[in-house]
């Protein structure tokens, strides 16, 4: 429904695009004299006081509490995913699906004989056949349950016949700045399956802008140092007690930056999972609008609007029986606030759209037609509605 003017200056529009425990050793020298009784009773002190100080800790690898031990259950429940897509020419008879690329997935519940895997979206979309690797080299077909691209989430089912373990979400909220982690996943390929990277938490919460393919979005995660590489998506952070306190989703790419690694939060993480399992996707309001950055519009279709308007964004296509439709919003109208707030680009519009606004809201947009200003109330319905 795009108008022509929409097609001469942008393609995607509206859709465009998401350690280690800390040890320390004590090493006691035997190759001493005997001590004093002097010495003797310093020495009671000392101990007495060095047994209340939590931070001391049994490293040994067979210790029950060990790295190593955490490491060999949780990887357990970390598994390769595999996506197929279709290559060749269909036309001609010779398509076929083949890997189009790989990530990682976690097992997060067992229910009868069924297993679920939490997964990010960008490892699967666009499959013609999902395959998940387990730990002791097992392959599934997987089933799609559902997925979200903006939060870059995705829920799998395979058979649980070769599934013993599902690991535990963590509170992600309890995380702190030099916080203990440990990631595992499937970096470059399943040829590195069940790899572990330690590190620390960088930073427990960042607000980032991505690009999905639902739209640009400011996603809230967790900054690790960890080692994340391509591969490691939908794999986990896990922190000391083996819990999974973040699904990793994205790391930082560019020359000479190292060390910079994101996971989704598992507090976000767990009600997205439960409501994908439940309906398949992630419930929203929904307007009924295609939408284009008000400073990636061409002069020509702005010099109209008043000095005033600094930002906003466009709108390029209109679903006529949407609520947009319904309460008269037209290509070519430009949106500037919604219930008073300010939206100065497509990404602020999604995050007050979805963040702080519900389905069934009343919500007044502030409309530029030209140089004209007016409002337009309109009832938010849902993205479940839509085919």
């Amino acid at each position: 429904m795009e108008s022509t003017f929409l097609k001469r200056f942008i393609s995607t529009v509206g859709a465009g695009v998401l350690g280690s425990a800390l040890t320390i050793g004590v090493v006691v020298n035997t190759d001493v004299l005997q001590p004093t009784a002097q010495q003797e009773k310093t020495a009671a002190v000392t101990d007495s006081s060095s047994s209340k100080t939590p931070n001391f800790m049994q490293t040994s690898a067979n210790a029950s509490n060990s790295l190593s031990d955490m490491v060999e259950y949780a990887s357990k429940g970390i598994v390769g995913v595999s996506n197929f897509q279709t290559t060749g020419n269909r036309f001609a008879g010779s398509s076929e699906l083949s890997e189009y690329g790989t990530g990682s997935g976690v097992i997060y519940k067992i229910d009868g004989n069924d297993a679920y895997i939490v997964t990010n979206n960008h490892v699967i979309e666009g499959a013609g056949k999902i395959e998940v690797t387990l730990h002791g080299g097992e392959k599934e077909v997987a089933e799609l349950i559902g997925s979200d691209a903006l939060t870059d989430l995705a829920v799998l089912k395979i058979s649980g016949k070769h599934v013993d373990t599902a690991l535990e979400f963590g509170d992600s909220d309890q995380l702190r700045a030099g916080d203990s982690v440990v990631a595992i996943g499937n970096p470059l390929s399943l040829d590195f399956s069940g790899t572990v990277t330690q590190g620390i938490i960088s930073a427990p919460t960042r607000s980032i802008d991505v690009k999905t393919t639902a739209g640009n979005w400011e996603a809230d995660v967790i900054q690790t140092d960890a080692a994340i590489n391509p591969g490691n998506s939908g794999g986990a952070l896990i922190n000391t007690e083996g819990k999974v306190i973040g699904i990793n989703s994205l790391k930082i790419a560019e020359s000479g930056v190292e060390g910079i690694g994101f996971a989704i939060p598992s507090n976000d993480v767990v009600p997205l999972v439960e409501e994908i399992t439940k309906n398949g996707k992630i419930e929203r309001p929904y307007i009924g609008i295609g939408l284009a950055d008000l400073a990636d519009v061409p002069y020509m279709y702005v010099q109209h609007l008043p000095q005033e308007v600094n930002g906003g964004v466009m709108v390029t296509s209109v679903d006529p029986t949407s609520a947009a439709g319904k309460a008269g919003l037209k290509e070519q109208d430009v949106i500037t606030a919604i219930n008073g707030s300010e939206v100065n680009n497509g990404m602020e519009l999604r995050k007050l759209l979805y963040s702080e606004l519900s389905i069934g809201d009343k919500a007044t947009f502030t409309v530029y037609s030209g140089k004209e200003k007016r409002t337009v109330e309109l009832t938010l319905t849902s993205n479940s509605l839509v085919e």
